[in-house]
């Protein structure tokens, strides 16, 4: 349950209405912020809502959730082993006999090419089609965000599109009104029933054979990384061997892309400030922005989603923006789609 509602004044005490009652409150509370000058708050990008259907979700945003049902409760095994094993890893990694300063500069260069893989590939080019590049880039980023290991790119782009459809909404498979952990990860340790419509969010994905391919095999690029790591660190006499580089670049980045990740999915739906008046619980927060190279400014992200640039204000620095502007000027970015802030 909401422990905060997206709007406040009338609306102040959630517990004693109905849920006919909450649409009323939250219907009145979005017109008031939509008409009321200095309200801080802009109005989305057409999302081709009707006025019915978005106090519908704004009233869904504060009704308590149900109770998983008996086959989502079951915890799944694969997934739940593979973290599990990651986490242990991670923590080994840590210890002073794998420390090297050449296993930083590895965590930190896979750190970068993995972050932007996700951000600048998965997530504003394919999953958005914020802008156009070329095959080759294309096909390269999606390969450096493989590299996460954050489930194979049709399954990740599916599950991200269908999270904007229904942002916060009981069917959202990290839906952020069920809590902040479920949020956060553990969503991804249960059957979720999303899984079973990505055929209607990946039309332009599932016949692509390349995409087909990595979604299924896409572990496997861990391999030639950890291989050439661990030759180096060897034959190079690292302090902490192979095995400390391979412990630092693979499992240790591993688990610090996948929490920077679930903040995504997490913190920018309950701290931070709204720039939009998005009917769900998308929040800016700085501190994700910078860890996520930019995906943090996520109320922009959810009142603009095909906009290429995340940070709209002048102090929101946007890393993934960066590369793109970079790769226009290489001619290697073109029809880019930009939001602007008007405030």
């Amino acid at each position: 349950m909401v422990r905060s509602p997206p709007f406040h004044g009338s609306a102040a005490n959630w517990s004693l209405r109905t849920p006919s009652e909450i649409v009323l409150v939250i219907a009145a509370d979005a017109a008031a912020a939509r008409r009321t000058p200095g309200s801080g708050l802009q109005d989305n990008e057409s999302s081709g809502l009707t006025a019915a259907q978005e106090v519908r979700m704004r009233a869904a945003l504060v009704v308590p959730r149900e109770p998983l049902a008996g086959k989502q409760r079951k915890i799944k095994r694969g997934t739940t082993g593979f973290m599990l094993a990651m986490h242990v890893a991670a923590v080994f990694a840590l210890l002073p006999q794998f420390w090297s300063w050449q296993a930083v500069v590895a965590l930190a260069i896979l750190y970068w090419v993995t972050v932007i893989g996700v951000t600048l590939g998965l997530h504003r080019l394919v999953s958005h089609r914020s802008f156009v590049a070329p095959r080759w880039v294309e096909r390269t980023l999606i390969l450096m965000g493989a590299l996460a290991c954050q489930s194979g790119p049709i399954e990740w782009v599916g599950l991200h599109r269908h999270h904007h459809k229904f942002s916060d909404q009981p069917n959202d498979h990290h839906d952020a009104a069920r809590g902040l952990w479920w949020a956060h990860s553990e969503w991804m340790l249960h059957d979720i029933p999303a899984l079973k419509e990505m055929h209607r969010f990946t039309g332009d994905l599932s016949s692509d054979a390349f995409y087909v391919w990595l979604d299924r095999w896409f572990l496997l690029l861990q391999l030639p990384v950890g291989a050439a790591l661990y030759w180096y660190g060897n034959a190079a006499q690292v302090h902490g061997g192979g095995l400390g580089l391979v412990l630092w670049a693979i499992p240790l980045r591993l688990v610090v892309v996948y929490h920077v990740t679930w903040l995504v999915n997490s913190a920018t739906h309950a701290f931070g400030y709204r720039n939009f008046n998005c009917p769900d619980l998308s929040r800016n927060c700085w501190w994700v922005a910078i860890l996520s190279f930019g995906e943090g400014w996520h109320n922009n992200h959810h009142a603009h989603p095909s906009s290429a640039r995340h940070g709209l204000r002048w102090f929101e620095f946007d890393i993934t923006w960066q590369h793109i502007r970079l790769l226009r000027k290489f001619g290697l970015a073109k029809r880019i789609r930009e939001a602007r802030y008007t405030g």
